[in-house]
């Protein structure tokens, strides 16, 4: 079932509540960081945020299934929905887990896992 726009903002501000502690936690421990630790600090918890906020987005959306299924790019006729398949992908903001509705033309063989 489809998160709703607030369900998914909660689940974002709770991920975003523990980074947020960690970070206070970090400078309370550090006595005096130089800008070099600051900036590792601040870019390990950016990257990790990066990659929470794309992955709530995205499984947000694995409910989600296009009916008629989507045109092959190939061939442009109707794909047919082959069931779900879990694929780990490097994005821009770091490994994702995706599980997606995977579709397969029988017409000309293509195969896709949307979105692209």
């Amino acid at each position: 079932m489809a998160q709703t726009r607030d369900e998914l903002k909660a689940k974002l501000m709770a991920q975003t509540d523990v980074l947020l502690d960690e970070l206070l936690d970090w400078t309370e421990q550090t006595g005096q960081p130089t800008l070099t630790q600051i900036e590792d600090v601040v870019l390990k918890l950016r990257k990790r945020l990066g990659e929470q906020m794309a992955q709530a987005v995205l499984q947000a959306q694995e409910a989600q299934r296009p009916v008629p299924g989507p045109a092959c790019p190939e061939c442009q006729r109707e794909m047919h929905y082959k069931g779900r398949r879990r694929h780990t992908v490097e994005s821009r903001v770091g490994g994702l887990a995706v599980e997606r509705g995977y579709y397969y033309c029988e017409t000309c063989g293509r195969s896709i896992f949307p979105p692209g």
